[in-house]
């Protein structure tokens, strides 16, 4: 939930006193790139275990690490606008640029995140469907937590990104809700 709040005060640091550098490099690495791997890292810990979890972790990790340096040393390839969110499309190089273009690393990050954690959500959900009822509602809040925000990226990559914003809170919401009564869920089991 950091880097989402990061993201989303980059973003709105961007529409409201203009889009530098730097703050569109911010939005950009830490909503568009590394916020879904490391939402489904959580999950992932919670779902299948901290060895499973840590091995992600250390992957993750050195995927951040290659993606912080490729979406803060790319070039942009267009001036950054002044009153509206540019999509990657518009300032980065394209997809067949190279590995080295951050488009190609929010591509990799959002699909295997998003399969991650809505696939993670929908075992659970199976697993407790007749056991666990708060805990199979957490996790469906999770799956549209994950969802919406997808939805609005890719609203965003094909050109119609006012949408975002919206989709950005329907999610965030989404998000702390499933994780909220999920995680009241699995305390209330282990009290009884």
């Amino acid at each position: 939930m950091f880097m989402y709040s990061l993201a989303t005060w980059a973003l709105w640091w961007g529409l409201t006193s203009g889009w530098s550098d730097g703050s569109f490099r911010v939005f950009y690495l830490f909503g568009a790139i590394l916020n879904v791997p490391f939402l489904a890292l959580g999950a992932a810990f919670l779902v299948v275990g901290g060895r499973w979890g840590m091995a992600l972790l250390v992957f993750f990790a050195a995927f951040g690490a290659g993606a912080g340096a490729a979406t803060l040393g790319a070039d942009f390839v267009a001036t950054l606008p002044v009153e509206q969110l540019p999509a990657g499309s518009e300032v980065f190089a394209g997809l067949s640029e190279g590995i080295a273009t951050p488009r190609l690393w929010a591509l990799v990050a959002n699909v295997s995140g998003t399969a991650l954690l809505v696939g993670l959500a929908v075992t659970t959900i199976v697993r407790f469907r007749l056991t666990n009822r708060r805990l199979v509602l957490g996790n469906s809040l999770i799956v549209i937590g994950a969802i919406a925000p997808a939805i609005g990226g890719s609203l965003t990559g094909l050109g119609e990104g006012g949408g975002l914003a919206a989709t950005l809170l329907v999610g965030a919401g989404s998000l702390w809700l499933g994780f909220a009564v999920a995680s009241s869920s699995r305390v209330a089991a282990e009290r009884t």
